[in-house]
C-alpha cells in the first residue's frame, strides 16, 4: 500500500513508541538548554529600520557612538512663573537630585536652555542617562524616577514629573514582561478549558495542550541557537507564542479528534492511529507547510523585525507539526482508549457522534445546501460590508502616547509637555558625517542648516548640535511640529530632507547627511511597506494556490480557496480600521481610536492568515474529497464533510478566537491590534467561510470543484494517500491507491 509522509511517520511512531516519546523529550530539553546558554541576539537599530533611518544609524555605529538615552524633567506650577524665586528654587532642587543619583550627565538648567514655555509657567530640565546602550539606561534610570519623585514630594504645589527615553523604555520593558507572562497564564488554561469541553475527559484535553507547550519551549530554542545568524526580536517572541500555541493545539486537536472518530465508528486501535495518520496527519502537514510558506513571504519585506518574527513562527509550526506527526501517535499508541481517562460526567455526556455533527451546525448547513446560491450571496455581501472600511484604513508607526493605554502616567506627562511647548514630542535628528567636519565650510554649513530649517516655519527650536572630531561626525536635532505622525510632521520632515539638508551640508563634496529620528522612522517603515506589498501578497497567494493545486489535484478548489482567504482577510482589515482608527467598539475591549492601524499588522496579518485559514480549508475539503472518493456526489460529500469536521472545526477555532483574544487584551496598541484582528479573522473563517460560503460554493460547482486540465495531470500529490472508504460500521478505512470496492 502506498503510503505518504504523514501515515509514514505515524506508523513509525506508533512501532518505536519509546524511541519517539523520549526522543522528542530529549530534544526538547537539549534545544532549550542549549538557547538559554547560548542567549540571545537581538536585532540592532542599523536592521531595524530601512531608508535613511537604516543609513544613520550605521553611521553612529560605525563611528562608535551611542545615542545617549535623554530624559526630560517638567517642572511646573499654575501659580509661579519661570521668574519667580521659588520655581528656580524648585528647578536647583530637581537639578541637585538628579545630579546625586551619579548615574546622569550634568543636567542643562532651562534658564541656560532657554527650554522654558511661552507662558513662563513650565520649564525642561535635560540630561541624558548613563549607559553604554539602551538596556543599560533602563537599568539606570529607577534611581533617577526615585530622585524626580522625591522632588515632587517636597514640593506638592509644583508638578515635577519625568519622562524619556530611558523612563519610557523601562515602561515597556517591564510591561512585556507582565503582558508576555499574563498571556501565558491565561491563554493556556482557556485552551485547556476548551478541550475539556470538547473531548470530555481530562487526559485527551491535556495531551494538546503539553504538546504545544513543548513545541514552544523547543521552538525557543532554536530561535536562540540560530539569533547569531539571524537575529531575533521581542516581538518574535510574542508571536512564536500567539502562534505556537494556537496551532499546536490544533494540530493535535485534529489529529485525536479523527483518531477517537474512527474508535467510535468500531475500528480497532491500529487502524483508527493509521487511518488518523493518513488523513488528519495529512491535513496537518499540508497546513504546516502552508503557513510555513505564507511566513516565508515575510522576508521579502527587507525588515529585520519582519524576518526574526517570521523564522520564529516558521520554527514554532515547524516543530509542531514533527510533535503531531510523531510524538502524538507514539502516545496514543501507549494510552489507547486510556486518553479517555478522567472523564467529566457532563461534559462526556454533551458529546455526540462526530459522524452526525451538531443540531447548530445541521441547522445552518440544511438550508445553505438548499438554496446554496442565495446562501453565497448573502454571505459574500455580508464579508464585503465588513470589509468596506478598508477603503479608509490609515496606517503609519504609533506614537509613544498612541501606543500606551488611555490613561498611562507617561502618557499624561508627555501630553503636559506638548501642551506646554507644542511640537513634535520627538526631533527629527540629521547625522552628519563628513571629512572634516570641523572644516570652516562645514562649520557654516551646520548654522546654515539650522537657520533654513527654522525659517521654513514647519520647524521650531532650539535646535542642538553635537560635534565627535574624532569621527568626523555631527548631529543636528531640530525639533517639528506635528504630533509626530500627522501631516504636519511628514510635510516637516519632507522640507527637512529634501530642501534643507541638500541646500546646506548636501552641499559640502563628501558629505552622508541622512535625516533620522520618530517621524522619519515612521516614513521610512510606511514606504518600505507599501513598497513590499505587491511582492509579499504576490509570493503568499501564489504559493498557497500551488500548494493546494498540489494537495487536491484541482483547479477548482486552489482557486476558491485563494478568494475565500481573501475575503476573510479583508473583513479582518475592515474590522481593525473601524475599531482601531475609527473608534467604533473601541471601549468593548479597553481601548480608543487611535486614528491609524500600526504599520506592520495589516501585513503581518495577511501573511499570517492567510497560512491559518488553510488550517481548516484543509482539514475540512480533505473530509469532503475523501467522501468524494468513495463515491457520493459532490452534494452529498459536502454534507458529509462540513458536518463530520463542524466539532473539531467549532473547538480549533474556539481555540485559537480565544489565544488571539487574550493577545486583544495587553497593554500595547499594536498587540490589541494584531490579537483582535487574529481572532476576528479566524472567527469569520470558521463560520461565515467554512459553515456557509465554502459549502454553497462548492454545491454550486459540483463535480467541476474536482476539474484538473490533462497538461496539469503530471502535477505530484503532496502526502499522496490511498483512498479512505467507509468500513461497515461507518467508520473508514484507507485502502491501496488506486483500490476500490
Amino acid at each position: 500500500m502506498k503510503q505518504g509522509i504523514a501515515a509514514t511517520m505515524g506508523a513509525w511512531s506508533a512501532r518505536h513508541r519509546k524511541t519517539a516519546v523520549f526522543g522528542w523529550l530529549l530534544f526538547v530539553v537539549l534545544v532549550s538548554y542549549l538557547g538559554g546558554v547560548h542567549g540571545s541576539d537581538k536585532v540592532t537599530d542599523a536592521e531595524s529600520m530601512p531608508g535613511q533611518v537604516a543609513r544613520a544609524a550605521r553611521i553612529l555605529d560605525d563611528a562608535g557612538l551611542k545615542s545617549p538615552a535623554g530624559e526630560t524633567v517638567l517642572v511646573q506650577s499654575a501659580s509661579l512663573t519661570a521668574d519667580d524665586p521659588a520655581f528656580r528654587a524648585a528647578v536647583d532642587q530637581v537639578s541637585a537630585a538628579v545630579r546625586g543619583t551619579g548615574r546622569t550627565s550634568e543636567p542643562l538648567s532651562p534658564y541656560d536652555t532657554g527650554a522654558v514655555s511661552a507662558d513662563r509657567h513650565s520649564a525642561l530640565l535635560r540630561f541624558t542617562v548613563d549607559g553604554a546602550d539602551s538596556e543599560a539606561a533602563v537599568a539606570n534610570v529607577p534611581a533617577v524616577m526615585d530622585a524626580v519623585a522625591g522632588a515632587q514630594g517636597r514640593h506638592p504645589d509644583f508638578v515635577i514629573e519625568e519622562y524619556g527615553e530611558a523612563s519610557s523604555g523601562k515602561w515597556f520593558s517591564d510591561q512585556f514582561k507582565n503582558d508576555f507572562a499574563r498571556a501565558e497564564w491565561t491563554a493556556v488554561p482557556l485552551a485547556l478549558g476548551i478541550l475539556l469541553v470538547a473531548f470530555g475527559a481530562v487526559v485527551a484535553a491535556v495531551l494538546p495542550v503539553v504538546l504545544a507547550i513543548t513545541a514552544f519551549v523547543a521552538a525557543g530554542g532554536l530561535v536562540a541557537l540560530s539569533s547569531g545568524l539571524l537575529h531575533t526580536s521581542d516581538d518574535a517572541s510574542s508571536v512564536m507564542l500567539l502562534v505556537g500555541l494556537a496551532v499546536g493545539v490544533d494540530y493535535c486537536l485534529f489529529y485525536l479528534r479523527r483518531e477517537r472518530e474512527e474508535r467510535a465508528a468500531g475500528r480497532d486501535h491500529a487502524t483508527a492511529l493509521r487511518i488518523a495518520a493518513a488523513t488528519s496527519g495529512r491535513a496537518v502537514l499540508v497546513s504546516g507547510i502552508t503557513v510555513v510558506v505564507a511566513m516565508a513571504g515575510m522576508f521579502l519585506t527587507g525588515i529585520a523585525d519582519f524576518q526574526a518574527m517570521a523564522f520564529a513562527t516558521i520554527l514554532v509550526v515547524v516543530t509542531a507539526v514533527l510533535g503531531s506527526l510523531t510524538v502524538l501517535p507514539a502516545l496514543l499508541s501507549m494510552l489507547g482508549d486510556r486518553v479517555e481517562k478522567g472523564r467529566v460526567p457532563f461534559l462526556h455526556r454533551l458529546r455526540r457522534d462526530a459522524g452526525d455533527g451538531s443540531r447548530f451546525w445541521n441547522a445552518v448547513l440544511t438550508p445553505v445546501l438548499r438554496r446554496p446560491l442565495a446562501a453565497a450571496v448573502l454571505a459574500t455581501a455580508v464579508l464585503l460590508a465588513v470589509a468596506a472600511p478598508l477603503l479608509t484604513m490609515r496606517t503609519a508607526n504609533l506614537t509613544f502616547q498612541q501606543q500606551l493605554p488611555k490613561g498611562n502616567a507617561l502618557v499624561a506627562t508627555s501630553q503636559r509637555v506638548e501642551a506646554a511647548f507644542p511640537g513634535s514630542p520627538s526631533p527629527a535628528t540629521v547625522v552628519v558625517k563628513a571629512r572634516d567636519i570641523t572644516s570652516p565650510e562645514m562649520t557654516a554649513a551646520l548654522a546654515e542648516l539650522q537657520s533654513r530649517a527654522l525659517a521654513t516655519g514647519r520647524m521650531h527650536g532650539p535646535t542642538e548640535v553635537t560635534l565627535h572630531p574624532e569621527q568626523n561626525v555631527a548631529t543636528v536635532d531640530i525639533p517639528l511640529y506635528g504630533s509626530g505622525n500627522n501631516a504636519a510632521s511628514t510635510a516637516a520632515l519632507k522640507a527637512l530632507r529634501e530642501e534643507v539638508v541638500p541646500a546646506t551640508v548636501g552641499k559640502v563634496p563628501g558629505t552622508e547627511a541622512p535625516v533620522t529620528g520618530s517621524t522619519a522612522g515612521s516614513v521610512d517603515f510606511n514606504r518600505q511597506m507599501s513598497d513590499s506589498l505587491l511582492p509579499v501578497f504576490g509570493f503568499v497567494v501564489a504559493f498557497a494556490f500551488l500548494l493546494m493545486l498540489l494537495s487536491f489535484r484541482s483547479l477548482t478548489v486552489a482557486l476558491t480557496a485563494v478568494l475565500l482567504n481573501l475575503l476573510s482577510v479583508g473583513a479582518a482589515y475592515g474590522v481593525l480600521a473601524l475599531v482601531f482608527q475609527h473608534g467604533v467598539g473601541a471601549a468593548l475591549i479597553g481601548t480608543a481610536g487611535v486614528g491609524a492601524v500600526e504599520s506592520w499588522v495589516p501585513l503581518f496579518l495577511f501573511v499570517i492568515l492567510f497560512g491559518l485559514s488553510m488550517d481548516y480549508h484543509v482539514f475540512v475539503v480533505s473530509r469532503i474529497k475523501e467522501a468524494r472518493d468513495r463515491g457520493l456526489s459532490t452534494t452529498a460529500a459536502v454534507a458529509h464533510g462540513i458536518r463530520t469536521t463542524a466539532g473539531v472545526v467549532t473547538s480549533a477555532a474556539v481555540i485559537m478566537v480565544g489565544v488571539f483574544a487574550v493577545f486583544g487584551t495587553l497593554s500595547m496598541q499594536s498587540m490589541k491590534q494584531m490579537g483582535v484582528g487574529l481572532a476576528v479573522a479566524v472567527l469569520i473563517d470558521a463560520t461565515v467561510i467554512r459553515a456557509v460560503l465554502l459549502p454553497a460554493v462548492m454545491s454550486l460547482l459540483g463535480e467541476r470543484n474536482w476539474y484538473l486540465p490533462g497538461w496539469l495531470g503530471w502535477l505530484p500529490r503532496i502526502g499522496a494517500e490511498g483512498p479512505v472508504e467507509e468500513s461497515a460500521a461507518g467508520g473508514a478505512e484507507l485502502l491501496p491507491a488506486g483500490a476500490h470496492r
